[in-house]
């Protein structure tokens, strides 16, 4: 083999295994926006990698030609509901939403605020030095299937600061 051709093969080979290796150690990181609804209510938005989660639950139906509709999701009003505490809702462990899984939560709200109208459920599972977000549904139209939207992968200490913001909505 000419060495120029080898050479170019090791880069190559050290490539592929770093795109792996990076590829697997990129982890998501969870962040809030919130938004004023009207003067008493705030809306709690999560965001993965700093994009609103609506946002990307909405491009997701709306390339998997889910339109009826795609999108009109809405933050959490913690106002409107008792969840919980805030930061253990976000972690899972309150009680589950519609079923017995214990991790399963509302992620967003409808656009108009109520959970009951146009929810997404998702499952929270934590690990020991991760957090995983996965199992999505939307429990109005169970057909849709949104297997490929996700898992997100968050490392834990950062997701557990993350939702730490979420205690100034406690006493709501």
């Amino acid at each position: 083999m000419n060495a120029k051709f080898k050479r170019k093969a090791d880069d190559v080979k050290l490539t592929t295994s770093a795109c792996w290796f990076y590829a697997w150690c990129i982890t998501n990181v969870l962040s809030f926006k919130f938004e004023n609804m009207d003067e008493d209510a705030v809306a709690v938005l999560p965001c993965v990698d700093g994009v609103r989660l609506d946002r990307l639950v909405a491009a997701f139906e709306e390339a998997a030609g889910y339109r009826d509709p795609a999108g009109g999701y809405g933050g959490l009003i913690p106002s409107f509901y008792r969840f919980g505490p805030l930061p253990s809702y976000f972690l899972g462990q309150e009680a589950p939403v519609t079923g017995d899984e214990r991790g399963e939560i509302y992620l967003l709200s409808c656009e108009c605020g109520e959970v009951g109208c146009w929810p997404l459920i998702a499952h929270v599972r934590l690990h020991q030095d991760k957090v995983i977000s996965d199992g999505f549904s939307q429990p109005h139209r169970p057909s849709r299937n949104y297997a490929s939207f996700g898992p997100f992968e968050f490392e834990r200490k950062q997701y557990e600061q993350a939702v730490e913001v979420l205690i100034r909505f406690d006493d709501l």
